[in-house]
C-alpha cells in the first residue's frame, strides 16, 4: 500500500508538513487529532479513527486523540493512498528555464497540478513525465518534482525540482519564507487604500472541507501582502505577495477583506463576472536562490490571453463612461 507521510517534530521546521520552526512551536499544547486535521485533508473522525487504528505515532508510540502536544515530540502519520497509475502524457510544457537540477513551468488555467482520485490523467506531473525522468522524490509517488502547488484554476509560475538534494534546499526556502512569490488578480470592488497587509489565519471551513475560512480556531498563520495596480469602475487589478503560504490563501484573504477574484468559484459571487469558469489569478512572479549555484534566480511572465482580454474590456467600459 503506497502511503502519504507526514513527519515533523514539533518545536522545529520541517518539510512535510511544511511548517516554519515558529509555526511548529504554535503547536505545542494543543490536541494531537486538532493539529492534524488543519494538516491535512481529512475529517476529524477520519483522523481519531487513524490514530485509535495506529496509524499515528508520537515518538514512536501509539498516541490517543486527545493527547496534548509537547515540544520535542516527533508526530508521525501515515496516510494511505488509493494506488494510481501515472503515466507519462504528451501535453505541450511552456518551460521558462531548466537545467539538471531544477525547472521553471508556466503553468496553464485549468491544468491540475498531480494525479489525485478523480484527476489520474492530463496534469502537469503527466506532462513532466513525458518531458524527463529525473523528478526527485521528495513529495511522494504521486507529486515526482513538485515543490509547491497552485490551483487548477490559477495560471502561472510553478518550480520543479528535478533531484531529491534540490528539492531538500528549496522547501527549506519555503520553510524560510525565503521564496519570492507573487500574483496579479481581478478583484471585486474597489480597494480604498493603495496597499494593505492582511495578517488573519486560515483553516477549512467546517461547514465545507473542499474550502478554507479565515477563523482563530485550528488554523495557521496566514500573511497576503497586497498592492493596487490599477482601478476600474467595479473592479481593482492588484499584485498579492505570499508571506506565507496556505490553501487558498490569497482567494481566502481577498474574500475576507470583501474583495474576492472575479470568477472564484468558491469564494466568488454567482453567478461570477462573464459566467467565467475558474478565477482571474496568475503567478507572475518567482524568486529563489539556486540549490546548486546559490544564485538568486527570478522570473517573471505576463497573465494568459483571456487574463488580458477582460483587462482591455474593463478599460474601455471605464473610458466608455468618462
Amino acid at each position: 500500500m503506497i502511503s502519504d507521510v507526514l513527519d515533523f517534530c514539533i518545536g522545529e521546521a520541517c518539510s512535510s508538513p511544511p511548517l516554519s520552526k515558529e509555526e511548529s512551536c504554535e503547536l505545542a499544547g494543543k490536541r494531537l487529532d486538532i493539529v492534524l486535521v488543519s494538516l491535512c485533508d481529512l475529517s476529524r473522525s477520519k483522523v481519531q479513527h487513524m490514530i485509535r487504528a495506529g496509524q499515528v505515532t508520537v515518538c514512536g508510540r501509539p498516541a490517543q486523540p486527545g493527547h496534548l502536544l509537547r515540544p520535542a515530540d516527533h508526530i508521525r502519520m501515515e496516510i494511505p493512498i488509493v494506488p494510481l497509475s501515472i503515466l507519462p502524457e504528451n501535453i505541450p510544457l511552456n518551460i521558462i528555464y531548466e537545467d539538471p537540477h531544477v525547472l521553471v513551468v508556466n503553468k496553464p488555467q485549468g491544468m491540475v497540478v498531480h494525479p489525485a482520485t478523480g484527476s489520474e490523467k492530463g496534469t502537469l506531473v503527466n506532462a513532466l513525465l513525458f518531458h524527463t525522468q529525473d523528478l526527485s522524490s521528495a513529495a511522494g509517488p504521486l507529486r515526482p518534482g513538485i515543490v509547491h502547488r497552485i490551483d487548477k484554476d490559477t495560471s502561472g509560475i510553478l518550480l520543479v525540482a528535478k533531484t531529491d538534494a534540490a528539492h531538500q534546499h528549496l522547501a527549506r526556502q519555503l520553510e524560510q519564507h525565503a521564496v519570492e512569490r507573487s500574483y496579479r488578480a481581478i478583484v471585486h470592488g474597489q480597494f480604498a487604500d493603495s496597499s494593505a497587509t492582511i495578517d488573519a489565519p486560515i483553516g477549512r471551513d467546517p461547514r465545507d472541507r473542499r474550502k478554507m475560512t479565515v477563523q482563530h480556531k485550528n488554523a495557521r498563520h496566514a500573511v497576503t501582502h497586497v498592492d493596487v495596480i490599477q482601478h476600474f469602475a467595479d473592479f481593482t487589478e492588484i499584485r498579492a505577495t505570499l508571506e506565507t503560504g496556505r490553501i487558498h490563501q490569497i482567494r481566502v484573504h481577498l474574500a475576507w477583506l470583501g474583495h474576492p477574484v472575479a470568477g472564484d468559484p468558491f469564494y466568488g459571487p454567482e453567478p461570477s463576472y462573464r459566467h467565467l469558469k475558474g478565477q482571474l489569478l496568475h503567478a507572475e512572479r518567482l524568486g529563489f536562490v539556486h540549490p546548486e549555484t546559490g544564485e538568486n534566480m527570478c522570473f517573471a511572465v505576463e497573465p494568459p490571453p483571456l487574463y488580458q482580454e477582460i483587462l482591455t474590456e474593463l478599460g474601455e467600459g471605464v473610458r466608455g463612461r468618462d
